[in-house]
């Protein structure tokens, strides 16, 4: 179900589309199947090698839910402007306002147009803005969605034991150092990383184009993977440096109860003092 999942996702986009050619049909095909190979052999194995959190849910469940939903969000949005509808206009007009709402100086929306060539009609840069709008929407409602299961939730999994070596495969608790320094340090890591991405991409993409050709917003499939990607990386990053610290704090305060239980048990196996009988 979940490899059927990750295909449909990668799919979504051709599918409300329709219109394009047969090659592009054929190379999304490819790569929603080899998605779809991939997360059914990551999630049957034994040894884990590259998915994180798999025994965690809903981590990856609220990845791949913001992933879906800005897919299907972009693409309604590019197909209302062939076939429009009321769920077409509905999203077009949300995204259009958290857009323009975004759209200041230094701001991730401003920056993302960047991205796209500099003699882009008006046309091009609002519908850059608007994708950019909806998918910052739900990227930022998809973290506090995650926040919230954190802090009120007792993610990731209360009262049941969490095996770090599964959940966190990439992190090699043997290397060297305090586990619970490195964890700490990588999730700060994370979260810078995922802070900046927004603002470094539209700015790499810009430098890049020099040589190369910008986004061309005329192309919706270019459109809707790139700005999809550029919402997601950082929440996802995000999610993962606030996850990696509240690992990094169940294994402190597992330390902590083992050290009182320790002095507890140090503490009643002391001798008694001995006492002397009435004369």
């Amino acid at each position: 179900m979940r490899s059927l999942l990750v295909m449909l996702a990668i799919a979504t986009p051709t599918v409300l589309l329709g219109d394009i050619s047969a090659d592009s049909r054929q190379a999304v095909a490819l790569v929603a199947l080899c998605a779809g190979v991939l997360t059914f052999i990551e999630y049957n194995a034994v040894f884990p090698s590259l998915v994180e959190f798999r025994d965690a849910p809903p981590f990856n469940r609220l990845r791949f839910g913001m992933l879906f939903l800005t897919l299907f969000c972009l693409a309604a949005i590019e197909r209302g402007r062939m076939h429009p509808s009321t769920l077409t206009e509905l999203i077009h007009a949300i995204g259009a306002l958290i857009g323009m709402s975004m759209d200041f100086p230094f701001s991730p929306v401003r920056l993302a147009t960047l991205m796209m060539a500099s003699d882009g009609t008006p046309a091009q840069v609002g519908a850059v803005r608007t994708a950019a709008g909806m998918a910052y929407l739900i990227s930022l409602f998809s973290l506090a969605i995650f926040v919230i299961i954190v802090k009120l939730g007792g993610w990731p999994r209360p009262g049941r034991p969490f095996n770090v070596w599964v959940n966190l495969p990439t992190f090699d608790p043997t290397s060297g150092g305090d586990v619970v320094a490195r964890l700490t340090r990588d999730a700060r890591v994370n979260i810078g990383f995922g802070f900046l991405l927004p603002f470094l991409t539209p700015a790499v993409v810009f430098i890049a184009s020099a040589g190369f050709q910008p986004l061309d917003a005329t192309r919706p499939q270019t459109l809707i993977w790139t700005v999809t990607l550029w919402a997601f990386l950082p929440a996802s990053l995000f999610m993962r440096g606030i996850a990696m610290g509240r690992v990094a704090d169940m294994i402190r305060e597992r330390r902590e109860m083992a050290g009182q239980a320790a002095q507890g048990v140090a503490g009643a196996a002391q001798p008694l003092p001995p006492v002397s009988s009435p004369a």
